[in-house]
């Protein structure tokens, strides 16, 4: 039985939990909230919920320990942008949220994850970021540093484990995604114009189920009728 431990399960982290489940995973799944854990357990009884804040490097150890073996390790932390305007216009702390919370969550993940499935020779892990990491868009400079930081991070990690037999692939997800914080964004826009949770999980159990012959070290889904620059 295969174990998944998803860092963020509030939405596109439950989601996962709930279709690998009802596959017959092992799932583990970490938020920063009681009250999240408790609607991932209403809809996935199944699954072990851990409370812990990714940003803490000794919460993370803790996960780690506390989950034992892995097979797929996920992160989909977030969080909401602070600014969002011209850097220029910028207030000092514009990039506090990100650079003091967000970015030393997603490299609290990697390298405690990366160190595990280095140990074991085997597994996957996969982190999730938004089309900013692929360029720096107007109003998005403050966000874009974070991403652009984290698919750095991503592309020296996938060198660095390849070779002891450890995926590690950067999922661009660029588009919104539909959940219950979104709603209002996507209210009168078509399905087209965004993805869903559904499609994020299929794109990341793609990466799980590749063969070391042929592995994607960096994915982006992209809906059909989102603005795409390369």
């Amino acid at each position: 039985m295969p174990t998944l431990l998803v860092f963020g399960a509030r939405n596109t982290g439950r989601a996962l939990a709930r279709d690998l489940s009802a596959k017959g995973w092992r799932v583990a799944a970490v938020a920063r909230s009681e009250s999240t854990i408790e609607q991932l357990k209403d809809e996935v009884p199944q699954a072990v919920g851990l409370i812990a804040n990714a940003s803490n490097a000794d919460e993370v150890e803790r996960v780690f320990e506390d989950v034992g073996k892995v097979d797929l390790v996920v992160n989909a932390i977030t969080t909401n942008p602070s600014f969002g305007g011209p850097i220029h216009e910028a207030p000092p702390e514009a990039l506090d949220a990100y650079d003091r919370a967000l970015l030393p969550g997603i490299f609290n993940v990697l390298r405690v994850g990366g160190r595990l499935l280095a140990g074991q020779k085997q597994g996957t892990l996969v982190q999730l970021t938004g089309g900013s990491a692929l360029r720096g868009n107007p109003g998005r400079g403050t966000w874009a540093a974070v991403a652009f930081a984290t698919r750095a991070l991503v592309q020296s990690q996938a060198a660095e484990l390849r070779d002891q037999g450890v995926h590690v692939a950067l999922l661009v997800v660029d588009a919104i995604i539909e959940s219950e914080k979104t709603a209002h964004w996507l209210e009168d826009a078509p399905p087209e114009k965004s993805a869903s949770m559904e499609d994020v999980a299929r794109a990341i159990e793609y990466l799980y189920e590749q063969s070391p012959r042929g592995w994607t070290h960096e994915l982006q889904l992209t809906p059909a009728l989102e603005r795409w620059v390369p």
